[in-house]
């Protein structure tokens, strides 16, 4: 005997705000890395075209100075005007390239974000999906990943021109009058004390409103998922109110955040307003003494007023990049945690044959969720290969938890699962689920055809083989009579389909992969006596050659089996085949076949 450690996978602890956190952020750049060459030449002509912008105020005080007859060049109106056009048509062309090369990082950086994302979430075991709301984990593929879309396509080319114009600006106006520049460069340690400030108070009212977001769209989702049970209970008015309440959350937060983001725009431009009023009037006294010519003037107010323009654009743009953090933070949280299976070169799945024995030795379990109850205590089971075995019991007896780690969605708590001989922990979880079939009670279906969905059992099935499929499972009486056969759209979920419909599809699935192991977890409960006929004949030639387990509530699908198990609260209460125990006559298999309902 051996213990197994449950799973160490987590949710994901939230980071906590600190200096480390831009350098975190950071990394989700390399997502841009294949894309290098286009950032390197954006960023080039980003460079190119923001210089060219800071030659117009120079040319204009050029004119004024030309009209003045007071040039220190020696150049006409006409040929400054033709150079002006010159440059715009240059500068046009510039930005527009620009715009382009940095729309190919963006778009296809974001792409491999998604793709990254969705990799990372199908690779998760079943515990994450379970400790994590739908909503949220769709949040995060869609608001925060739309958030760093908006800072990848403009807010970080933006911000990163208002800088170059910035310094750009600061060194033109130290040209014109050192003394003016001087004026200006005083304004910045009261901008950085501010940017610092904010930021950070920023960065958490962004990261609170899109966990806010995120629990209103896990309650819009979970709505939608459980209408029937809503609209059974009349509980719209309760529902309704819960979402509402969850929105105006949203909405407080997202206010709060705006409102920081206005306070700190109007602090900047507050500041800079004045700062070029006081140099407007310095300067004007400097003409008035002739220490300037008004041409220089002219450009020198207009330098001025660009690099106002750019420090207020690093305003704007500072809290959008800011607030990216949170998103990326939450992104991160995903691309960092520990995977059930890596599917990044992941080598094809071994298909050696198995005989299909199983074992199961001193089995104990408790759900991550529930660690204080343990479900299974001490579960020892023998199934020879191609043996039908059943399990019976109470609702909450263990029955399904048993299919559940036979699939190996949890990792036990003590004891052993064999499978020919070899621990199923020992052998690659895709190869070893690749010996394995599920028909569930309540079957999930995919929102395409027919064909797709049959084919999910093997991707590389013939068309004769699916036909083939079609009609062990008794499914090819019906889709023979659609007018699109197998290219019917059965709809989400396959609602197009009725329970029968979809649970023979599901049969169909199961033989076509050909497992050499089955697993039925109440496949027929939810059908009608008429369906269950039909699936349960479908079912039968499903399980021949292979090792069967079967959850069952119903005498007809197990009184063949050759082993049946009946559990109770956690624990083998009985053994036998349907005789054997039915002879018990104060055996609780008897007394619930006695009353109609094995589980």
């Amino acid at each position: 005997m051996f213990s197994r450690n449950k799973s160490d996978l987590k949710e994901p602890t939230k980071p906590k705000v600190s200096r480390e956190s831009f350098k975190k952020a950071l990394k989700i750049f390399r997502f841009i890395r294949p894309y290098r060459g286009y950032f390197i030449v954006g960023m080039i002509l980003l460079t190119l075209s923001s210089s060219l912008f800071m030659v117009f105020p120079f040319l204009a005080g050029l004119m004024v100075d030309i009209a003045a007859g007071k040039a220190t060049f020696d150049y006409s109106l006409v040929e400054v005007g033709l150079g002006l056009m010159a440059l715009l048509i240059v500068q046009g062309a510039i930005s527009f390239s620009r715009v382009i090369a940095f729309a190919i990082v963006s778009e296809k950086g974001i792409a491999d974000i998604r793709k990254a994302l969705y990799q990372k979430l199908i690779s998760f075991p079943i515990t994450f999906f379970e400790e994590n709301k739908s909503g949220d984990l769709i949040s995060r593929l869609t608001a925060d990943v739309e958030k760093l879309y908006s800072t990848f396509s403009l807010s970080l080319a933006e911000f990163l021109r208002q800088v170059i114009i910035l310094v750009s600006g600061i060194v033109f106006l130290g040209i014109i009058s050192p003394q003016l520049s001087l004026i200006m460069i005083l304004t910045f340690p009261g901008v950085v004390i501010a940017a610092i400030f904010f930021g950070r108070f920023i960065r958490k009212l962004s990261k609170k409103r899109q966990e806010e977001l995120a629990h209103s769209n896990s309650l819009l989702s979970e709505s939608i998922q459980t209408i029937m049970v809503i609209k059974a209970f009349t509980s719209e008015i309760f529902e309704l109110r819960k979402y509402n309440k969850s929105i105006s959350n949203v909405v407080s937060v997202a206010l709060k955040y705006a409102r920081s983001r206005a306070a700190f725009s109007v602090f900047i431009v507050t500041v800079m307003f004045g700062a070029i009023f006081f140099i407007i009037w310095q300067g004007a006294l400097m003409v008035q003494k002739g220490d300037m010519s008004v041409g220089n003037l002219v450009a020198f107010i207009t330098y001025t007023g660009i690099i106002g323009a750019a420090i207020g654009g690093l305003g704007n743009f500072t809290p959008e990049i800011l607030g990216a953090i949170g998103a990326t933070e939450r992104v991160r949280e995903i691309l960092n945690t520990e995977s059930e299976v890596e599917l990044e070169g992941l080598p094809p799945i071994d298909s050696s044959p198995i005989e299909g024995h199983i074992s199961i030795r001193d089995v104990r379990f408790r759900y991550p969720t529930r660690p204080d109850i343990e479900v299974l205590q001490g579960i020892n089971m023998d199934i020879k290969a191609g043996q039908k075995v059943a399990l019976v019991g109470p609702s909450g007896a263990g029955k399904s938890t048993i299919i559940q780690l036979l699939l190996r969605f949890y990792e036990i708590e003590a004891g052993d699962i064999l499978v020919d001989g070899k621990s199923i922990y020992d052998s690659n979880i895709r190869d070893y689920r690749h010996n394995l079939a599920l028909v569930p009670q309540e079957v999930i279906l995919f929102g395409g055809s027919i064909r797709e969905n049959i084919l999910y059992g093997r991707e590389d099935a013939t068309e004769a083989e699916i036909i083939a499929a079609a009609e062990k499972s008794n499914s090819w009486e019906f889709i023979s009579k659609f007018p699109e056969g197998l290219e019917t759209l059965i709809g989400e979920r396959g609602v197009k389909l009725s329970g029968g419909q979809r649970q023979r599809i599901a049969i169909a699935r199961a033989i076509l992969k050909d497992p050499k192991i089955l697993l039925l977890d109440e496949a027929t409960s939810s059908l009608d006596a008429e369906s269950e006929k039909v699936v349960q004949d479908a079912l039968d030639k499903l399980m021949e050659g292979r090792t069967s387990i079967i959850i069952a509530h119903r005498l007809s699908t197990i009184r063949d089996v050759d082993q049946i198990y009946v559990l109770d609260q956690g624990k083998i209460a009985e053994t036998g085949t349907h005789e054997e125990l039915f002879e018990q006559a104060d055996g609780l298999y008897r007394s619930q076949a006695v009353l109609g309902g094995l589980g």
